[in-house]
């Protein structure tokens, strides 16, 4: 039993890069194991790309030293990080599976299961090929002139076996000569590698081919950062930027948990978005956009938010986020937080760490205010239920999403914004929104080695709030009151004010596209002019007031609000004409001034809060 005991103590670990360290360790208990004379079940994997320009990755799976009439093989239908079932078995084809070289039967069980006949054999191979043609930061993309490989798409998995070990062999496509993934090699081959579990294996993307590698050291741990396509990028200064990225956010916890961390991007013509990983991400980025201060500032802030994730989510997590069931949707009403306080500490690590001025963030933040305000299902979601809905809403937006749902990233961010001016405020600049993370990433990941629950976050903020927050979580977190921004801001001596208050014009409410040269209506704003007078999503807007429409700005420069219009249009190729009143726009440009007079209280908040 002495397997299982070392197996108990990493398993009593969160999954972290701590644990490869072991990993050889593992093997040779393992090996000792001689319980009733059976040995350890040993799972080994090769990946070829003999049709890499037609997007394939070709799999083959050893599985030896099983003892079972049936072996069923899984593979997950979502990945971690990524709320949405995508189901990932669509992509597999031409499953085979044998012993010896001679065939078993299988049968498909359920969507995304395979359960072999084993005829008694303990040790059985499995051929699959995967189709992978998905360009994201979350789906597997092949073509000739890389492999990136989002595991959780990619490998299947033993029944039952989620804590066994396993080993990735890669035969790379002609002409390509490098690996880069968090996985460790098996005798200095960077073509073999090994994952301690498939928490592990499913939480570390690789990417073959012939991406520009470069490196540096900071907070203790190396980094990789693996540029896969062309790309206007300084590689000096990203090395010294993203270093002190990583210094400020590891400062806040204390502590950074890997020896070794892979920054994996992916340079398209347009490119965005990225996906957290235990001791890696995987990022999307414009080639050319490094060049533009703005653009590379927003690449600074998806490095800051993603490599953020590396405590906050993969380690630091709502309870219900690990350990894992990749069958199923796994829900919590704490995405706000995971992802939200991410969205917020993307920026103001950037203003910590001298990466941005005190006006750009604000800048930067009256944005973010803007997207919550300017969203009509801020009135209808939640920020909590927003989180929980991530599985049937955040990832499968409609016509009707911006009316009926709110982000957990954008309210999020916000409410972690009010949150740490209330802590600093409160606490006379002693404590701030860093303290409570670091707390509770130390208590619970550390020392409790398990994810907290709603209420225990909400005890982690009171805590060194100083008080109670239940009307703060009534009004914000469980419901949709409007948010008293100037009593926040106010704690630093800013308010906000908005710029479009004093204007007086109309707007129809919709948001369109050009389609076939016909106006073609995307989306209906809630309570806007379009809205209240009928008109659909889909409906070709032809004419107002008789006049071919063009640009509907220009038709209504000079109109007011409760002027009526007529709007011709065509609505499954039936023409159809609807009187409309015009609304007052309503949407706001919000901007954070500062007060004209400032207290020292206020100023002393202001330097903590920013680092001035």
């Amino acid at each position: 039993m002495l397997y299982k005991s070392i197996s108990i103590i990493f398993n009593k670990l969160q999954p972290s890069k701590f644990r490869f360290s072991f990993f050889c360790l593992t093997l040779i208990f393992m090996t000792a194991n001689t319980s009733k004379g059976a040995s350890p079940v040993k799972i080994s994997y090769t990946v070829t790309f003999p049709e890499a320009q037609a997007h394939y990755a070709d799999i083959e799976m050893h599985i030896d030293n099983i003892h079972q009439k049936e072996l069923t093989l899984k593979m997950p239908v979502w990945t971690p990080g990524s709320y949405l079932v995508r189901e990932f078995a669509k992509n597999v084809e031409i499953f085979t599976a044998s012993s010896g070289g001679k065939e078993l039967s299988f049968k498909k069980t359920r969507k995304n299961w395979w359960t072999i006949n084993t005829g008694g054999a303990s040790s059985i191979s499995v051929k699959y090929n995967v189709y992978c043609n998905e360009i994201s930061v979350r789906t597997s993309t092949v073509d000739a002139s890389h492999g990136f490989l989002s595991t959780s798409g990619i490998f299947l998995y033993p029944e039952g076996m989620l804590h066994h070990p396993s080993t990735i062999r890669i035969i790379p496509y002609k002409g390509w000569d490098k690996v880069s993934t968090s996985l460790e090699m098996v005798n200095n081959d960077p073509f073999t590698r090994c994952s301690p579990d498939y928490d592990i294996l499913f939480d570390s993307p690789i990417e073959v081919g012939n991406q520009d590698v470069f490196g540096f050291d900071a907070a203790g741990v190396k980094y990789e950062v693996a540029m896969c396509g062309q790309g206007n990028y300084d590689k000096e200064r990203l090395k010294k930027d993203i270093a002190k990225i990583v210094e400020q956010e590891t400062a806040i916890y204390g502590e950074n948990p890997n020896k070794y961390y892979v920054f994996i991007v992916h340079n398209y013509l347009k490119g965005g978005g990225g996906l957290e990983h235990l001791s890696s991400t995987v990022l999307g980025a414009s080639r050319e956009a490094y060049g533009h201060e703005s653009s590379y500032q927003s690449f600074l802030s998806l490095i800051a938010h993603e490599h953020f994730h590396l405590w906050n989510v993969k380690r630091l997590r709502p309870i219900a986020l690990g350990p894992f069931d990749y069958d199923n949707e796994n829900y919590t009403t704490d995405l706000w937080i995971a992802e939200g306080f991410t969205a917020y500490y993307e920026d103001i690590v950037l203003r910590h760490a001298n990466l941005i001025a005190e006006d750009n963030y604000l800048k930067v933040l009256s944005n973010d205010i803007n997207l919550v305000e300017n969203q009509p299902g801020k009135k209808v979601q939640s920020v909590a239920d927003a989180s929980y809905d991530a599985w049937i809403k955040a990832y499968r937006p409609n016509e009707n999403s911006a009316n009926n749902t709110i982000s957990y990233y954008s309210k999020g961010s916000v409410l972690a914004m009010l949150l740490d001016l209330e802590i600093i405020n409160d606490s006379h600049a002693k404590y701030s929104l860093d303290d409570v993370m670091h707390y509770m990433y130390h208590e619970y990941y550390k020392t409790k080695k398990r994810g907290y629950t709603d209420a225990e976050f909400k005890l982690g903020l009171e805590k060194f709030a100083g008080k109670n927050l239940d009307d703060f979580y009534k009004k914000y977190v469980y419901g949709l009151a409007d948010i008293d921004y100037n009593k926040y801001l106010g704690y630093a001596g800013y308010t906000i004010i908005d710029e479009d208050a004093k204007k007086n014009e109309p707007a129809l409410g919709i948001t369109s596209a050009t389609v076939n040269e016909k106006m073609t209506v995307n989306s209906v704003m809630r309570g806007g002019s379009a809205w209240v007078s009928g008109i659909n999503t889909k409906d070709q807007i032809t004419a107002i007031d008789g006049h071919e429409i063009i640009d509907t700005a220009v038709i209504l420069k000079d109109k007011k609000p409760g002027d009526k219009i007529t709007v011709t249009l065509n609505r499954d190729g039936l023409p159809l004409t609807l009187p409309v009143t015009l609304l007052r726009n309503p949407t706001v440009k919000y901007k954070i001034i500062t007060l004209d007079k400032i207290s020292a209280r206020q100023q002393l908040v202001r330097n903590k809060w920013l680092k001035l």
